[in-house]
């Protein structure tokens, strides 16, 4: 059997991207070197944009169940003066979800396999390490040795490599990784409260010490973290060791308080892939991209890659043209680079104490603590997202309560496209729903607020163009369709 899509990687990245594309009608393939799912926490965070992401999975109100909603982060010096106060918003966003959240990774990923363990078009193979990729001009041949040792090829029509920050996928593509110049060994430790810490807060803090700069997590339920940086002269065995874990604590915490759940290393860099596909084969998540952790950033900046992914995945599958594909890179890794940038100008406060950066990377000067903002960057330009005229292309579109309560436009539109405008389309693409603001007031005020008479709205909830009178709104979009054979490929975009 030839699968549509086989993805590489069954982390968040990979098993958000197999549901995208099962929902879809596409076969997908799962493969993963591991047995079964990492027990253990890993990523902590994620924000607004991303559950809208779960939502359209199908996992956002379980997942809501489990994780706590994040107030903030603060930046103090050594002597725990506050620097600089990075407030979330407690009230629901434009896109109909709390600003941030903190999560304990397992609890994720298990709604994401349970999703897929119900897909009709999905398939999980675990307990196999690939070992080469081969391509053809109609497939991928993935070649590896299951858990028994015995050899076995699986195909697919496109590959997408989920496979973290030692890619294989990434590797045969080629191109190598774009160094932004943040490379530092962190000690991350999580614990597991013995009884009630009010007094350690619900706010993360990070101590901007400069011998020693760390980071403190809240986590949801009793899990707390700590991020502390690793000197040179310290091996990574010296600072796991328990009693040396248990000193680096003392300040905030004793074993007559916690548990320690996990202790280990981590290298945190910033880097950037130069090529995210060649051909049938595509990368994501941190085969894409790597980012110090200061923005909680990494594993959403991957979800994203997931949510670009997978409609123009199942596009090129059922006939668009697969320039399409070329549209994913240019969108997604300026991006991508952008929280990166960001996070490293975090870390250089963190690690130098700089009253000035802080200042800059504020809202405004003045004297006293300042506040920071959350980023929102645009997607890069592409063939897709290339408007000059209109500010909001390459921007989200709020999920806009159409009377049926809240969140109930992305529910209505299910992973598909959406056109808001006063004339229909003489020729709507297959499964895009059309939505006249003059019967829609919610609608008619947030393209008034967007400043545009009509907008075309993607299935990741990105606007891919504008228009003042809704007349050339689809012209970017049909570009792609293959018009050379449109009856026997209708879902051109699904």
């Amino acid at each position: 059997m030839i699968y549509d899509v086989a993805v590489l990687g069954y982390g968040p990245t990979g098993a958000t991207l197999a549901n995208l594309l099962a929902a879809q009608g596409v076969s997908v393939l799962v493969i993963d070197r591991e047995a079964a799912m990492y027990h253990l926490p890993r990523a902590v965070h994620f924000d607004d944009e991303v559950m809208r992401v779960f939502q359209t999975v199908g996992i956002a109100d379980d997942l809501l169940e489990k994780v706590r909603v994040n107030p903030g982060m603060k930046f103090v010096d050594d002597d725990d003066t506050l620097l600089l106060d990075w407030p979330r918003p407690q009230e629901i966003t434009a896109h109909g979800w709390n600003a941030s959240y903190r999560l304990h990774q397992p609890d994720l990923e298990s709604l994401l396999r349970g999703k897929l363990a119900q897909a009709e078009h999905a398939e999980i193979l675990t307990s196999f390490d690939v070992t080469a990729l081969t391509q053809s001009d109609d497939c991928i041949t993935l070649t590896g040795t299951a858990q028994n040792g015995t050899s076995r090829t699986c195909q697919a029509r496109y590959l997408v490599g989920c496979d973290g920050a030692n890619s294989l996928t990434r590797a045969v593509i080629g191109g190598g990784m774009d160094d932004l110049g943040f490379d530092e060994r962190w000690l991350v430790v999580d614990v597991l409260l013995k009884r009630p810490r009010p007094d350690l807060g619900d706010h993360s803090v990070q101590f901007c010490n400069p011998d020693r700069p760390m980071t403190y997590c809240r986590s949801p339920g009793i899990r707390r973290r700590w991020e502390i940086t690793a000197k040179a002269d310290e091996s990574d065995s010296e600072i796991t060791d328990p009693d040396r874990v248990w000193q680096l604590l003392s300040r905030w915490i004793t074993p007559e308080d916690a548990d320690l759940e996990r202790r280990a290393v981590y290298t945190f860099r910033s880097q950037v892939a130069t090529c995210w596909r060649s051909g049938r084969m595509l990368i994501a998540g941190d085969a894409a991209h790597l980012t110090p952790p200061f923005m909680g950033q990494g594993m959403c900046t991957g979800i994203r890659d997931a949510a670009n992914l997978a409609w123009k995945l199942a596009a090129c599958l059922n006939g668009a043209d697969e320039r399409l594909l070329d549209t994913y890179q240019t969108e997604r890794a300026p991006h991508a680079r952008a929280y990166v940038e960001t996070a490293i100008g975090l870390g250089g406060l963190i690690n130098a104490m700089d009253r000035d950066t802080a200042l800059k990377m504020a809202e405004g000067g003045g004297s006293g603590a300042t506040r920071m903002r959350s980023i929102a960057p645009k997607l890069g330009t592409s063939a897709l997202s290339d408007d000059t005229t209109h500010a909001c292309v390459g921007r989200p579109f709020g999920q806009v309560d159409l009377g049926a309560g809240q969140r109930g436009f992305d529910r209505q539109i299910g992973y598909n496209h959406a056109v808001i405008s006063p004339t229909q389309p003489e020729q709507l693409p297959p499964n895009t729903q059309w939505f006249d603001p003059a019967e829609h007031p919610a609608l008619a005020e947030a393209l008034a607020a967007l400043g545009t008479g009509a907008v075309w709205i993607r299935p990741d909830r990105y606007i891919g163009a504008a228009s003042d009178s809704g007349h050339d709104l689809l012209d970017k979009l049909s570009l792609y369709c293959d018009t050379q054979d449109h009856e026997q490929n209708e879902t051109c975009f699904p």
